[in-house]
């Protein structure tokens, strides 16, 4: 991880997801899932680019499993855009970074 991206756990997911003013991309993902390994790159390079616009949290399933289990995650990557406390969005599987942007750009505000 670096340092754009929020280590998401069952304790902190309310403050850093839930009660975020601004966007959310949720990456759920495990250490020993192989397309978690190849859209994780994806997920850190737009968490650097999109920096005060959208916050990107990682939430490894295996040591977070409440979280995982109030979302209904059944299948690993699944990436989850929360607005408001609330889930508008998501995909699941590994997906191009240009796939992600055109799901969260169309909730990011313009200023």
């Amino acid at each position: 991880m670096n340092k754009f991206v929020v280590e998401g756990t069952d304790s902190n997911f309310k403050a850093e997801v839930l009660d975020s003013n601004i966007p959310v991309l949720v990456d759920f993902w495990a250490p020993w899932c192989g397309p978690c390994r190849v859209v994780g790159p994806v997920v850190e390079e737009l968490a650097k680019d999109y920096s005060g616009k959208v916050k990107v949290v990682k939430v490894n399933t295996d040591e977070n499993q409440a979280t995982a289990q109030q979302y209904g995650i059944r299948s690993i990557p699944t990436i989850g855009i929360f607005v408001n406390g609330k889930v508008v969005d998501g995909v699941i599987g590994a997906v191009s970074k240009q796939y992600l942007e055109s799901k969260i750009t169309p909730y990011i505000k313009v200023n």
